[in-house]
Formats: C-alpha cells, structure tokens, sequence
C-alpha cells in the first residue's frame, strides 16, 4: 500500500492526499454537505433580520451539534458572529469547553474574534468558504485582521490602548498567581 503525501500548496497551506482510490473525493462530498449547511444559516440570518450573511456549523462524529448564524443584529452583541455562537452552543450541548474532537464548517474565513474562539475551544479542523475578501468588498469592517496581515489598508480602529502603569498593572498580574492551584482549564 502506498503512503501518504503531504502537499503544499501556493497559498501555504499544507494538505495530506491519501493514497486510497477515491478518499479526496469523499472528503470533499463531505466537507461540501457541512460547508452547504453553513451558507444555507447564512441566509437564514439575512432572512429573519438577525445579522451578517455569516454561517457557521460544528459537527463532532459527523453529526451537526451546533448549526447557527450571525446574531449581531438579534441580539444588539457585536460578538455573536456566527462562529461564536456555534461554538457556545456545542460547548452547551456537549457540557464541555473543550471540543477537540469537532470540526466547524464556516461560510466565511472567521475574523480573528471568530478564530480566537475556535482555537481556545481546541477545535480539530476548521473549513471556510469564501475569503474574507468577499465580505470586506461589500462593507464589513475587517481592519482586525488587516492590521494582522499587516495590509491596513480599511479602517483603523479609533481607540487607545494602553496597559496600566505600576502597581495597578501588579495588582491585575497577581491575581493569576493567586488562583493558579484554585482553577485548571484542561
């Protein structure tokens, strides 16, 4: 039997190419099924007024544990996108904050917030459809990750950041130390 080559593509992006007839195929049919539920949330949103022509999908044993959309507008919360929203639930449904073994199928490439919170959540593979391009082009604000991809080209964000000075930054950094023995994540 013949191995596994491991494919790099002009993009960076590294992809395994089994050597079973016909597997490639068989993960695109799957990923094509959960990403198509994901862009039908999309519209769902749009639909009912709720948000942003964002979808997003989690699914753990190719089973759908969580299928949602952005709730910006719904809920007047600028953090529920799509992405967040499906992780929260399936970290409701499943009783666990940790979901290394689900995959989240999303109808856009997630903003860094979005991102964020599929990598705390450990998630085991994430698929998008449409660049954040698309989105950008008719007006949402990714200047986040414009200013990550270091392009910074849109809006940049009108506020200042500053940590504090002294004792109070001291004050904020001990209480790390004071409940380190009181509270473990994994």
């Amino acid at each position: 039997m013949e191995e596994a080559s491991v494919v790099e593509s002009n993009d960076g992006t590294i992809a395994v190419a089994s050597a079973f007839p016909g597997h490639q195929e068989a993960v695109q049919d799957r990923d094509l099924k959960f990403l198509s539920k994901a862009v039908e949330e999309a519209y769902n949103g749009v639909n009912c007024g709720h948000g942003g022509p964002f979808g997003a999908v989690v699914v753990c044993d190719d089973e759908v544990v969580a299928s949602c959309h952005n709730m910006v507008l719904k809920y007047m919360d600028p953090t529920a996108h799509a992405e967040v929203t499906a992780v929260r639930e399936a970290c409701n449904k499943l009783g666990r904050i940790e979901l290394s073994d689900c995959e989240i199928f999303a109808s856009c490439e997630p903003c860094p917030m979005c991102f964020g919170a599929i990598h705390l959540s450990r998630i085991k593979r994430l698929v998008y459809g449409a660049k954040a391009e698309a989105a950008i082009a008719i007006g949402f604000d990714d200047f986040i990750a414009d200013a990550l991809r270091g392009t910074a080209f849109y809006q940049k964000a009108n506020m200042e950041i500053k940590q504090a000075d002294g004792s109070v930054a001291a004050v904020a950094e001990q209480v790390f130390q004071n409940t380190k023995e009181k509270f473990k994540m994994y």
